[in-house]
């Protein structure tokens, strides 16, 4: 399955920007620009943690923003911004990550500073 949304701006939710998101089983891709075109990409493996924020006038309109949280070094936060469908595309990205990171065999862990010292 793949979802491609374009930005939409947030009066009556209209597609007015020059950026699109990809987002498939593998990877999630943001091309942004009219001239010069800036793509960015983050494997779904690397996918740690998603948020979905609906502001007042996003609900009327059926939009949302979601932000997804990453281990990537170039870009820890990757927002998908107002985009329709939001719930089912966070739905989908959280599904997709995690099975991505099973087909990896990779897990996610938090660094609880294991390495600080305790004064006694």
């Amino acid at each position: 399955m793949t979802y491609i949304e374009k930005k939409r701006s947030i009066l009556f939710g209209l597609p007015l920007y020059f950026t699109t998101y990809t987002i498939n089983e593998n990877k999630l891709t943001i091309q942004s620009g009219f001239l010069t075109i800036t793509e960015d990409d983050a494997y779904m493996y690397k996918i740690q943690d998603v948020r979905l924020t609906r502001g007042f006038f996003e609900r009327i309109f059926g939009l949302g923003t979601i932000i997804c949280y990453t281990g990537d070094t170039t870009h820890p936060e990757l927002r998908i911004t107002r985009v329709k469908h939001s719930v089912d595309i966070k739905d989908y990205i959280l599904l997709a990550s995690e099975e991505a990171r099973r087909k990896r065999r990779t897990i996610h862990s938090l660094d609880i500073d294991a390495n600080e010292t305790t004064e006694e």
